[in-house]
C-alpha cells in the first residue's frame, strides 16, 4: 500500500510538471504573438501617417480647383439651394421656412484642418437677407483624444420676428408657440453632445462633407434626371395602355368570329 501511494505521488508530480510546461509554452507563444502585433501596429501607424501626408498634399492641390468651381457656381442661380433640396437626405432637414432662407445661400465651403486628422469646418455664406444679421455661418468639428469631438458654431443673430426656424414662431397677436419640426438651423446651432442625437448630428455633417461637397452637380442635376425618368415611365405607361387596347381589340375580333361560326 505504501508503495502504491508513492507511485501515485510521482504520477501527480509528473502531471504538474506537464501542466507547467504547457502553461509556459502558452505564455511564450502569447508573448511572441504580442511582439508581432506590436510590429504590425507600428507599420499601421506609419501607413496612417503617410496616408494623412498624401491627403494633406492633395487637399492643397484641390483648393484652387474648388475656387474655380465656386466662381462658376456663382453664375448659376440657386445652385446650392437646389443641390440641398435635391439631396435625398439633406432635403428632409429643410422646412418650408428653411427653404426661404436657403434661397439666399450664395456658397458653401468645407475645409479640413491643416492636420487632417484634427477636424474640419463647414461654412455657409449667405447674401444679405431679412432673416439674420450674419452672412457667414461656420460650424467646426475638432477631433480630440479618446475619440471625442468638440463642436463649435456661429451664434445666429436673428432679426426681430425672424427666429421661426430657431424653434419659436409667433402668431399675428404676438403669442409665442412651439415650432414642432426641427429646423436645419436648429441642427446648425446645436453644439452640445446629447446621447443618441450625436449620431444624427455627425451624420449630417459627414453627408455635407463627404457626399454633397465633393460633387454637388450630381444633386443639382438630380431633379432633371428624375423628370427624365418620370417621362420614361409615362412613355412606358402609354405603351402599355396601347398594347392593352390592341389586346382588347384582338379579343373582340375573336369573339365575333366565334359568334359567326356558331350561327
Amino acid at each position: 500500500m505504501v508503495a502504491d501511494k508513492g507511485k501515485k505521488l510521482k504520477v501527480n508530480d509528473k502531471n504538474e510538471e506537464s501542466y507547467e510546461q504547457i502553461d509556459g509554452d502558452l505564455v511564450l507563444s502569447i508573448e511572441k504573438l504580442q511582439e508581432i502585433q506590436d510590429e504590425l501596429e507600428k507599420i499601421n501607424e506609419k501607413a496612417s501617417d503617410e496616408v494623412l501626408a498624401v491627403e494633406q498634399k492633395y487637399n492643397e492641390i484641390r483648393i484652387p480647383v474648388y475656387d474655380k468651381r465656386n466662381e462658376i457656381i456663382k453664375s448659376i442661380p440657386d445652385f446650392w439651394f437646389t443641390a440641398f433640396l435635391s439631396h435625398p437626405a439633406l432635403s428632409e432637414l429643410l422646412l418650408e421656412e428653411d427653404q426661404k432662407i436657403f434661397k439666399y445661400l450664395s456658397s458653401l465651403e468645407v475645409e479640413d484642418s491643416k492636420d487632417v486628422k484634427s477636424g474640419y469646418s463647414i461654412t455657409f455664406n449667405f447674401n444679405l437677407n431679412p432673416y439674420f444679421e450674419d452672412t457667414k455661418l461656420t460650424k467646426t468639428f475638432t477631433f480630440l483624444d479618446e475619440g471625442t469631438i468638440k463642436v463649435t458654431a456661429t451664434s445666429i443673430k436673428w432679426k426681430e420676428g425672424m427666429g421661426i426656424p430657431n424653434g419659436v414662431n409667433k402668431d399675428k397677436k404676438g403669442n409665442k408657440r412651439a415650432h414642432i419640426d426641427e429646423s436645419f438651423f436648429s441642427w446648425f446651432s446645436e453644439t452640445q453632445r446629447k446621447g443618441n442625437m450625436d449620431e444624427i448630428h455627425d451624420e449630417v455633417a459627414e453627408i455635407i462633407k463627404d457626399d454633397l461637397w465633393p460633387n454637388p452637380l450630381n444633386y443639382f442635376n438630380n431633379e432633371a434626371d428624375e423628370e427624365d425618368f418620370e417621362g420614361d415611365e409615362d412613355d412606358e405607361e402609354g405603351k402599355d395602355a396601347e398594347d392593352s387596347e390592341e389586346d382588347d381589340d384582338d379579343q373582340d375580333d375573336d369573339d365575333d368570329d366565334s359568334d359567326e361560326e356558331e350561327d
